[in-house]
């Protein structure tokens, strides 16, 4: 179940906690494979994502396996004890006040970092999105780092980590090279959720969320 992690990979924990991570992971039945690129920077995708079991899921896999991931967070969440747990989680606080957006705090907070895996779900909801968001690519564009897809098995139960594709500039052709990874691998918890780039990869009709409420 275990994946070779190398010594340029963020860290964070334990033999304590990843042996934590793996127990749950194994007492709810899933499973690891692919491998992870021995990088200091990376941008980390989850997809599809339909469920908050996902979040459990991903959690869990980065306790297993030691891997320190950032998310972005608004900056106001960062208060007292919950800040001092935000941080040490890794999350990035995000000013929407500020005159710099989301993407190019984010593509700051790799050049100030010298190790650093950013976490994003691109479909940026769990309900039915039309298209991914592009914020993902061009922060991994912007700050230079590989693009790593992983899939949640909901039928297998496997975790999947697909092969790195690092950002050329062409969103179009990099954005399919990583959803032919997600034709094969990627089950979701909630099918009829998936967002359209993945339904028309997996060959599933998608329904729009208008179309679902009539």
């Amino acid at each position: 179940m275990s994946l070779p992690i190398g010594p340029q990979v963020p860290r964070r924990g334990n033999a304590f906690s990843r042996t934590l991570g793996y127990l749950i992971l194994r007492l709810m039945g899933w499973r690891l494979a692919g491998a992870i690129p021995n990088v200091p920077k990376m941008v980390l995708l989850g997809a599809p994502h339909t469920s908050n079991m996902d979040g459990v899921i991903g959690l869990s896999t980065l306790f297993a396996l030691g891997i320190r991931a950032s998310t972005m967070i608004k900056d106001s969440a960062f208060k007292g004890a919950m800040g001092s747990m935000l941080r040490w989680m890794g999350a990035i606080p995000i000013n929407r006040r500020s005159a710099k957006g989301v993407v190019e705090q984010s593509i700051d907070a790799f050049n100030n970092n010298p190790k650093m895996f950013l976490l994003i779900a691109p479909e940026g909801t769990r309900s039915n999105a039309e298209e991914w968001k592009r914020g993902f690519y061009h922060i991994a564009h912007g700050a230079q780092a590989p693009i790593l897809p992983a899939a949640c098995d909901y039928k297998k139960k496997i975790i999947t980590f697909g092969p790195a594709v690092m950002p050329s500039g062409d969103y179009a052709k990099d954005l399919q090279t990583i959803l032919e990874f997600y034709r094969d691998y990627g089950v979701a918890c909630h099918e009829e959720l998936m967002s359209k780039p993945l339904c028309d990869i997996k060959g599933i009709k998608w329904t729009p969320p208008s179309q679902k409420d009539a």
